[in-house]
């Protein structure tokens, strides 16, 4: 009975061994596509100004909401995180996408940094 535990152990090993190369290639290809998703989103915002404009928006609004975060000021915060959405939305699915896509990357790895340098290209668009 001993050796039947440890038969299925092995196999379990085996089995996570070999599908770890798999995952890791996921990984990358689902990092090539967000890259991929970034330029194609940032390329179709900055090709139409009011798009241009909708995204100069959510950048103030950003900045609201991190200092209402900071201040703790909950109601401010709130009703900013609901006009944000909706302008995410007006932007379109992709964006709104994109921005879900954000969430699975560690933004201090080469990779999520090179996705923000993508869509800070934007805010070159936008007045300070």
């Amino acid at each position: 009975m001993r050796t039947h535990h440890l038969n299925g152990l092995l196999i379990v090993a085996i089995l996570i061994i070999s599908t770890t190369p798999l995952y890791a290639q996921r990984q990358r290809q689902d990092v090539a596509k967000l890259k991929a998703d970034a330029r194609n989103v940032v390329g179709t915002i900055a090709n139409d100004k009011v798009k241009t404009q909708t995204y100069c928006q959510i950048l103030d609004l950003a900045r609201q909401l991190a200092g209402a975060d900071q201040v703790k000021d909950r109601k401010k915060a709130k009703t900013l995180s609901e006009k944000l959405d909706q302008l995410q939305k007006q932007l379109g699915p992709e964006f709104v996408a994109l921005m879900k896509g954000l969430a699975h990357i560690d933004p201090r790895s080469p990779d999520g940094r090179e996705v923000a340098l993508i869509i800070e290209s934007l805010d070159q668009s936008c007045p300070d």
